[in-house]
């Protein structure tokens, strides 16, 4: 029997799933700092982009107190944005989900914000209905770090995969010397201290 814990993300696998990083909630994200925030959700959406995953964006009553998506999300992957009239449970959308299942993925790389709500309950729901989903909580945020391991917490006990973008990027890849394998080394760069490393390997790569 398969442990699906020990499956592994590939490029044909996935589907990224960006759920409600829209202005008006992120100005109340505090459990880490607001530009490693918007940092980590660049290097997540540019994986995706690199990788040519099909990516679902979606926002709950944009129109409203909540906002529209951060423009960093829609610069990477389009303006396609798929507007909720109503559903705080991006499951509970049918638009949203038929997205999902358009695909044919079983494996939702997903993140959210607020998340413990937009990120944790369609996770919840999309395990339930036998997705395997991973849950990068570092593209994720919410009011304080309490409450962000509260939903860690619950997200692990039902089997959603708690991760962060950078270990989804590694897993993608699978492998440095693949096709993608330096311009995902270049994304990884960009957004994170491994810049340092990358530099002086491209350094070391010009002077040879």
């Amino acid at each position: 029997m398969t442990n699906i814990f020990a499956e592994r993300l590939t490029p044909d696998n996935a589907v990224l799933a960006m759920i409600d990083h829209q202005t008006g909630l992120l100005v109340s994200c505090r459990d880490q700092d607001v530009h490693l925030t918007q940092a980590n959700i660049r290097g997540l959406c540019h994986t995706a982009n690199v990788l040519e995953l099909p990516s679902v964006v979606t926002a709950s009553m944009p129109q409203g107190p909540n906002g529209p998506i951060m423009s960093d999300i829609l610069d990477i992957l389009g303006s396609n944005v798929l507007e909720r009239p109503g559903e705080i449970n991006a499951w509970d959308n049918q638009d949203f989900k038929g997205a999902i299942e358009a695909t044919g993925r079983k494996k939702i790389i997903m993140a959210g914000i607020v998340t413990d709500v937009c990120l944790m309950f369609p996770a919840l729901s999309a395990v339930a209905d036998g997705y395997d989903v991973y849950a990068v909580i570092d593209a994720s945020g919410t009011w304080n770090e309490t409450v962000r391991d509260a939903a860690m917490m619950r997200m692990s006990q039902a089997g959603v995969k708690v991760t962060t973008w950078a270990a989804v990027l590694a897993e993608l890849m699978h492998d440095w010397r693949s096709e993608q394998g330096l311009e995902l080394g270049s994304v990884l760069a960009e957004h994170t201290s491994y810049q340092w490393v990358y530099s002086s390997f491209v350094t070391a790569q010009q002077t040879k």
